[in-house]
């Protein structure tokens, strides 16, 4: 029964980690210069396994957060500071790949996911509270 406690924490925080590069792209979504270009979004990956107990633990397990390589949406807005400034895109300013209904259906599956998992420690701890009364 330890097990199953032990994949759920898991998969807590790992859906946390989700949680917070998706609110990382929310707070993000209008900033027009990081390292010189937009912010590009950013996206958990996840992998099986639980790394923190040892090779061939079950679980869940944030591998990484990579940059999501789609293209910037471009704005007209020619007094902007960061607008180009000469070519075919004069007055055009790059804005981040963030789109706001793609991070609040992540979020929402997120949340879901996190009380799933909460709903199976709850579950393993009443079954094992029962096992418990059984066996005294």
């Amino acid at each position: 029964m330890f097990a199953a406690m032990d994949i759920s924490t898991s998969a807590l925080v790992a859906q946390r980690t989700h949680l917070d590069v998706i609110a990382g792209n929310v707070a993000n979504m209008h900033t027009t210069r990081d390292d010189g270009t937009a912010y590009r979004r950013q996206v958990a990956i996840f992998a099986e396994g639980d790394p923190g107990r040892g090779a061939g633990a079950s679980g869940v397990h944030i591998q990484s957060i990579a940059r999501d390589p789609s293209p910037f949406h471009k704005r007209f807005e020619p007094n902007h500071t960061h607008a180009i400034k000469s070519g075919p895109n004069k007055g055009y300013v790059m804005m981040p790949n963030v789109d706001p209904s793609t991070e609040m259906v992540n979020a929402m599956m997120a949340a879901r996911a996190y009380e799933a998992n909460v709903t199976v420690m709850e579950i393993t701890k009443t079954m094992t509270a029962s096992s418990l009364r059984l066996l005294a």
